[in-house]
């Protein structure tokens, strides 16, 4: 599984480049340069996921496979925090605690995009919950 957004981004007139996300309209940012645009689109969108994540509000699905669009993806505490909640699904915090060993906060704050869990956490609840956790760098 992994967390990408698509993003459309367009050089304006005075040689800025716009970003704007797909799925997410309330999220969008410019650079002067198209590096300075993406590492840009990469903060505000950890920041929109952050704040969607800790105010509990509805996260859209990055829609796959469109043309013509860059894929951005947030920051690894955020990405790691949405794959623990997208891998949970219906299943209860106290029960992925009751998995782990452990207590129902450090099962949230595995959900938590303020929170950097270790790797052996990560891996844990990832076998909890049936998955494997895989790392890539890019």
């Amino acid at each position: 599984m992994e967390i990408r957004y698509p993003a459309q981004i367009e050089q304006d007139a005075e040689g800025n480049y716009l970003v704007q996300f797909v799925d997410m309209e309330d999220t969008f940012t410019y650079g002067n340069t198209l590096e300075e645009a993406l590492f840009n689109a990469s903060e505000v969108l950890t920041g929109m996921l952050d704040t969607k994540i800790n105010h509990n509000f509805e996260i859209a699905e990055p829609t796959p496979g469109l043309p013509n669009v860059h894929y951005i993806a947030p920051d690894a505490k955020t990405q790691a925090a949405l794959l623990v909640k997208k891998a949970r699904g219906d299943r209860s915090l106290a029960d992925l605690a009751r998995s782990l060993d452990t207590s129902w906060p450090a099962a949230q704050r595995l959900e938590n995009p303020n929170h950097w869990p270790s790797l052996r956490a990560l891996d844990r609840a990832a076998a909890a919950l049936g998955k494997r956790l895989v790392l890539s760098m890019e």
